[in-house]
């Protein structure tokens, strides 16, 4: 690899030179829920300086479209049936990158710690010598139930809040996720990639106690033009996914903060006549 002295503006000591002897930096940006606008000034300064990026596939389009023409893209998206990439091979993707550009972009949906394995990623950059850095993002736990209008906390209504996944990972740490002690211990339960696992979590929820009337809201593609939602309890919700076809990716918001909705939903964003305009 030839010696460079390319200054890039956006590394940490803002000198950061990659020559023969160095590594590049990575960086583990939150890319939002996917509306533009709820993405930071920090993240979008390393997309349009970024030599390489390497993004999942739940960063919005629009996102992506602030990426510098000059920067090397790399989809590494990884969905229910069709990964792309296995985590070991994205994690070396990213060693190997940093090896040879000064700056390096893993772009991940929401935040990077949030449910996103930015952990595991950070553990093995930092394993091989790598210099890395997080840069938070908004959450969809709480941006798309706030973009549907409904609140994860209130104070007339809920004073906790638990997130949770509802697609755990195989040989890990535990076999599964507590829901009767999330079913008395909080009161309001946000399950990130839940859908699919739907059936079983509000099986669980009601046998620890839930009242079968318990509100549920599902947001599909939260903060997007094309977002949907649907509205039920848990005794009707299971049916209701079925009948209407609701696909992942989607939160499932579960309850009495979900009463809100019909109050709260018309001055959401969501509800806007102007929100396909805004969003072009």
């Amino acid at each position: 690899m030839t010696q460079s002295t390319y200054t890039h503006p956006y590394a940490t000591d803002m000198a950061h030179l990659l020559t023969q002897d160095s590594f590049g930096k990575v960086y583990l940006v939150g890319a939002g829920p996917g509306d533009p606008g709820l993405l930071t000034l920090k993240a979008k300064g390393l997309l349009e300086h970024a030599d390489v990026v390497i993004h999942d596939a739940l960063v919005s389009p629009p996102i992506l479209a602030m990426i510098s023409a000059r920067t090397q893209v790399i989809d590494a998206g990884k969905r229910r049936g069709r990964h792309s990439m296995a985590q070991l091979e994205i994690t070396q993707l990213l060693i190997e990158q940093a090896q040879n550009h000064a700056v390096v972009v893993r772009l991940k949906g929401g935040d990077p710690f949030v449910f996103g394995r930015g952990g595991e990623e950070m553990v093995g950059l930092l394993e091989a010598g790598i210099d890395v850095e997080v840069v938070p993002g908004i959450t969809a736990g709480i941006a798309a139930p706030a973009y549907a209008g409904i609140p994860v906390t209130h104070r007339g209504y809920s004073s906790s809040v638990t997130f949770v996944t509802g697609h755990e990972a195989t040989g890990k740490y535990r076999p599964q996720v507590n829901w009767a002690a999330l079913a008395q211990g909080s009161e309001t339960i946000v399950v990130y990639m839940g859908v699919h696992n739907l059936p079983n979590i509000v099986s669980e929820l009601v046998a620890a106690g839930l009242s079968l009337e318990t509100p549920v809201a599902l947001v599909r593609w939260g903060t997007r033009p094309e977002h949907e939602e649907l509205i039920g309890s848990l005794a009707t919700i299971v049916q209701q996914v079925e009948e209407q076809q609701f696909q992942a990716p989607a939160i499932a918001v579960i309850g009495n903060v979900v009463n809100l909705y019909e109050t709260l939903a018309p001055a959401s964003p969501m509800h806007s006549p102007h929100w396909s305009t805004i969003q072009a």
